[in-house]
């Protein structure tokens, strides 16, 4: 949904063209191959950095050029579909992932990789909205529509879960860019099932429009944000061009804050953050994202960069994450709807936290799945559980007729924290590490010369390629150095993810005392049905989509 979508008085026509078996089947695949997209990569990153030489920064770019595309145009897409026909957005989406795909698969630099990456992940950013957008104009009836949203979020899940056991299986047996070559098909028949299956919905043009000024703010805010965050870990903080950067995002994020005041239809109602609810669940949405995300990407960096298990076995644990919200997702409404949504937030952040906590306190050789399976599943378990009361809290305490803004709102804190997660994990985590591995060499006892090669690697790639350069005989003693001052530096990063989740559960804990009874659905005017089922969804829906993406 988008902000628009929600804004309108006749979210539904009055006639709306029933929703076939075809059209739900080519949602379904869209969804399902849009995120595959996400995740597919994580267990190819010591073999990205292995094979292109890629410094630590360059590899936080990988996850994040991929997410960006999605929180920066989510909240513009529903309207392109409405204005050029939401078939050819979901056609154009497929299109644009094959494309991405093959330019990943074929890429020799760090630059070609994150350019593809780019193209792919505005193949998803269109289909994301868009494919929920048909779902709910063509069902009128709670109950059809509550069973369409299911099968919805039961393929997202799916994608979420196969997407590392494919890339890990692949680059098992071949080149890890082979990897990206069964999403690029997927891409094309996703395409092709749209064109031929899917009936395109009645779209409602009126006072429709994009908006311009306030998307062009909000994405160089973003951007800015990134750049300064993932570069100045190796650059240096200090550096012009880095304080640049974040003056650049900061005066962007104000200009845009200005703009969306001043536009009659804007994509983002600042007003709605005068519910102090409301504004903590956005809060809590990106501390947590934040911390959950930066956990399962040093998750990765450890297991294939620093332990070199191979990219089966580094699969193994992204999928069980994905698995647990696979297995929870039937279990969601009821619980939502008989719990109160602040004790399911406190406890799932709580859970979260826990989780991040004892991933960071397992010894630096604990590689095997059934030692991180605890951790694991307190994750999953406190990120599903979270992120669904989060939504509940977020749509449930503004006026009904802005649920879908609501979502929007959410969807775009998560994928903001999702993008934030691995930079900074990379500047934190990884900066920490270079420098304790300067520390050590310093004190190692290393010839002049020795010494000279060694903090030259570690000054152009740090600790990361420190300990995977092949250095001859040097390696003997500067990898195993490298692999502690990781293994320290993701441990802090870690330690920083469970404070975010605990900060949001004091947040939850003390901002939402006074939110609604179990069950409670948003404040407005409850006879009107269309908005009522456009709350409902919405909630389904952004649950779903809150899948972890690693």
């Amino acid at each position: 949904m988008t902000a628009h979508d929600a804004e309108s008085p006749t979210p539904f026509p009055n006639n709306p063209v029933p929703l076939s078996r075809g059209t739900l089947m080519a949602v379904c695949l869209a969804i399902c191959v849009a995120q595959i997209g996400i995740p597919l990569a994580s267990p190819l990153i010591g073999e990205i950095q292995r094979d292109l030489g890629a410094s630590a920064t360059a590899l936080a770019w990988i996850p994040a050029a991929f997410i960006l595309p999605t929180a920066i145009l989510e909240l513009n897409f529903g309207v392109l579909g409405d204005l050029f026909g939401r078939k050819r957005l979901l056609v154009l989406g497929g299109l644009l992932i094959t494309a991405g795909c093959l330019v990943v698969a074929t890429a020799t630099s760090m630059t070609q990789l994150i350019a593809g990456q780019v193209i792919a992940g505005l193949g998803a950013a269109a289909i994301f909205p868009t494919s929920l957008a048909v779902i709910v104009a063509g069902t009128r009836e709670a109950v059809g529509r509550a069973r369409a949203l299911s099968y919805w979020a039961l393929s997202l899940a799916f994608g979420a879960m196969i997407a590392p056991l494919i890339s890990g299986f692949i680059a098992e047996h071949a080149h890890w860019g082979w990897a990206f070559v069964p999403l690029a098909v997927l891409g094309l028949v996703t395409a092709a099932v749209s064109r031929r299956w899917l009936v395109d919905s009645p779209r409602a043009t009126a006072g429709r429009g994009l908006d311009g000024p306030g998307q062009l703010t909000i994405a160089v805010s973003l951007l800015a944000l990134l750049y300064a965050v993932i570069e100045g870990a190796s650059d240096g903080y200090s550096e012009p061009h880095i304080v640049l950067a974040f003056a650049l995002s900061a005066a962007s994020f104000i200009a845009f804050v200005a703009v969306e005041r001043r536009s009659r239809a804007p994509m983002l109602r600042l007003d709605l953050f005068k519910t102090p609810a409301f504004a903590a669940a956005a809060a809590i949405g990106l501390l947590a994202l934040f911390g959950f995300i930066g956990t399962a990407y040093a998750l990765s960096i450890k297991l294939e960069s620093v332990n070199h298990v191979s990219p089966l076995q580094a699969a193994l644990p992204l999928a069980l994450i994905q698995a647990v919200p696979l297995l929870l997702t039937p279990f969601l409404p009821k619980l939502l709807h008989h719990v109160h949504p602040r004790t399911l937030l406190v406890g799932g952040l709580l859970s979260l936290a826990a989780g991040e906590l004892w991933m960071a306190l397992l010894p630096g050789d604990a590689t095997s799945l059934a030692s991180m399976t605890g951790p694991i599943l307190l994750m999953g378990v406190g990120f599903i559980t979270m992120f669904s009361s989060l939504t509940a809290v977020a749509v449930g305490t503004v006026d009904i007729h802005y649920a879908g803004m609501a979502s929007a709102v959410t969807s775009l804190v998560r994928e903001t924290g999702q993008a934030l997660g691995p930079a900074v994990m990379s500047a934190v985590a990884l900066g920490t590490a270079s420098g304790a591995l300067a520390d050590k060499l310093a004190s190692s006892g290393l010839p002049p010369r020795a010494l000279g090669v060694a903090n030259a690697v570690n000054a152009e790639g740090g600790a990361l390629a420190a300990a995977n350069a092949d250095l001859g005989s040097l390696s003997r003693t500067v990898a195993p150095l490298a692999r502690q001052a990781l293994e320290s530096g993701l441990d802090l990063g870690m330690y920083i993810c469970a404070g975010a989740a605990l900060a949001g559960a004091v947040i939850a804990a003390v901002a939402l005392r006074h939110s609604g009874a179990p069950g409670a659905m948003a404040i407005g005017t409850p006879d009107d049905e269309a908005a009522a089922a456009t709350a409902d969804s919405t909630i389904t829906s952004s649950s779903a989509k809150a899948l972890p993406s690693a």
